[in-house]
């Protein structure tokens, strides 16, 4: 079976790296203001072949690279986590004047948790050559539940006492909500005293 993405593969690759480096001079930048590193990594990916092709399955979209390229905006993806939440939204003002990205949509599950406790920034963009790009961006306590409750995820929907689960997750998240803005605060009370 081909690649989903057909032709398009290699092109993906190179859009994807050049806005991965303009997220890297986006952190300098920011570096150099703050005097202080925003981010404490990012991950890019293009979407596996596979994944692509189950999400089609799973929206009732026929397998093509249109398909893939045009109806979902996910193929290329970038995670950028930072320490603390007003780097997070100082990396979001960032991205939204950079000519780089065409902003699309953005949603913010920070200020409007998922129902499970879900938190990240989320924005769909478009690069010049009309690919789509979803950017995740969220701080370490976010990005850490986050793969914890994937990890548990599976595991959970075989178990009888899912709400019991459910409710426990939304709890941890919750108390690292709280840690942010705390932690968060400490930092605003220490660079304020410099």
């Amino acid at each position: 079976m081909a690649d989903i993405y057909g032709e398009n593969r290699q092109e993906l690759e190179v859009v994807l790296d050049r806005l991965v480096q303009r997220v890297k001079e986006m952190r300098s930048e920011l570096t150099g203001i703050f005097e202080f590193d925003p981010v404490e990594h990012i991950l890019a990916r293009v979407k596996s072949d596979e994944s692509m092709r189950e999400k089609c399955r799973r929206k009732g979209l026929p397998e093509t690279s249109e398909s893939a390229l045009t109806e979902l905006y996910d193929a290329l993806g970038i995670r950028i986590v930072c320490a603390f939440l007003s780097d997070v939204y100082a990396m979001v003002d960032r991205i939204r004047e950079d000519p780089e990205f065409e902003v699309l949509e953005e949603r913010d599950y920070i200020k409007n948790a998922k129902p499970n406790g879900y938190r990240s920034y989320h924005m769909i963009t478009r690069s010049k050559e009309g690919y789509y790009c979803e950017i995740q961006l969220r701080t370490i306590s976010m990005d850490t539940w986050a793969a914890l409750e994937h990890h548990l995820h599976y595991k959970k929907a075989k178990m009888g006492n899912e709400r019991l689960i459910v409710g426990e997750l939304k709890r941890c998240a919750d108390e690292l909500a709280s840690t942010d803005v705390s932690m968060q605060t400490l930092r605003d009370m220490i660079v304020g005293n410099d």
